[in-house]
């Protein structure tokens, strides 16, 4: 070959080489260069086994990407690097490097749901289904089961062990996945309390106080009510298990009837003795605590006060407490209360035991 032909191939070749190395650089410049042709924060749901071209083309149509080259060329410059299935949230310009690094970190979008003290199966798989998460059908059926908690209590479901709280939700968490959650929440909150008694029964306990009192400092009186009551045999009278037995059967009607007050239901404490089998709600801390130690007091009754407060009257005998009725009745006269009296023995039901 002469010299004049090795020379035209040198040159060929240095120009190969620089059109590579232009052509890489300006790979590196369009995977670097942020994008978004979407106006609008917007959601975009990858789906599980989705292979890295369906991403890609998602991500194209989009508009979080300009191609869905940029995604597949990043993917060969990390070939050991897998896209993770998830929800997740565009809501400014970015690069194809960084959207593929979101979403090989699994960096998804998380719903704060928050269920507040006192919540039941029936309020949390609302809640969930109000958010579009899960249905409250899927949650009832995972809560039903006890197997998470079945080390700590012989529970007939989760209520009671459902700790509440604020959690973060993919949408794709599943209702036991959550579940799972929840009761773990419980068991962290159960130790820090340092609780060693009967997990059941202080649990059914605590429910019925949070139902009770919404004021921290009554919790304990509450738990007192309750602890004195069953130690002298006499039934609880506690409304929030007479509508937890209605809810159960499906029959709750927003307002407490007679036929409520004279259900059979096991739930229904104003026709059953003791505790009920369970708890009725998934009381928080202070209730739980108040549960564990219960104020020292000879009360047996209590009823809200007339004056619009949350606050309660508690009475150690029949005639104080109807006293206290009487005054709670005179509030709904003037418009002081609205909604119906709670506590032991209730004012339209106030007797003696």
């Amino acid at each position: 070959m002469g010299r004049k032909r090795i020379n035209q191939v040198r040159r060929l070749a240095l120009a190969a080489c620089a059109a590579v190395v232009c052509a890489f650089v300006w790979l590196l410049y369009s995977l670097g260069r942020p994008y978004a042709r979407f106006e609008q924060e917007m959601l975009l749901d990858v789906p599980r086994g989705a292979g890295t071209r369906k991403i890609a083309a998602m991500l194209e149509q989009a508009g979080v990407i300009r191609s869905r080259w940029q995604l597949l060329a990043v993917q060969l410059l990390r070939p050991r690097s897998r896209l993770q299935a998830g929800e997740y949230r565009f809501g400014e310009p970015a690069s194809a490097f960084r959207v593929f690094d979101r979403l090989a970190r699994g960096d998804v979008f998380y719903y704060e749901v928050t269920f507040p003290e006192g919540s039941n199966i029936f309020d949390i798989g609302g809640i969930l289904e109000q958010h579009g998460l899960i249905t409250a059908r899927e949650f009832r059926m995972a809560a039903a089961n006890p197997a998470l908690i079945r080390d700590l209590a012989a529970a007939p479901s989760l209520e009671g062990y459902l700790f509440p709280a604020t959690y973060r939700i993919t949408r794709h968490t599943t209702a036991m996945q959550l579940a799972r959650d929840m009761t773990d929440a419980f068991r962290r909150a159960w130790r820090s309390l340092g609780g060693r008694t009967d997990v059941h029964r202080t649990v059914t306990l605590a429910s019925l106080v949070e139902k009770e009192a919404a004021l921290d400092a009554e919790r304990p009186l509450v738990a007192s009510v309750y602890r004195n009551r069953l130690a002298r045999g006499m039934r609880l009278d506690c409304d929030p298990t007479t509508i937890y037995a209605a809810m159960i059967e499906g029959r709750w009607r927003g307002v407490i009837h007679r036929s409520d007050l004279e259900s059979a239901h096991l739930y229904n404490t104003y026709q059953h003795d003791g505790l009920p089998p369970g708890p009725i709600a998934n009381p928080g801390l202070k209730a739980l605590e108040a549960a564990l130690q219960p104020a020292e007091t000879g009360y047996l009754y209590f009823v809200v006060k007339g004056n619009g407060s949350s606050a309660h009257v508690f009475s150690t005998n029949i005639e104080a407490h109807n006293r206290a009725v009487a005054e709670y009745r005179r509030g709904q006269q003037k418009g002081k209360t609205t909604g119906p009296a709670t506590g032991v023995s209730r004012a339209r039901k106030a007797r003696g035991d």
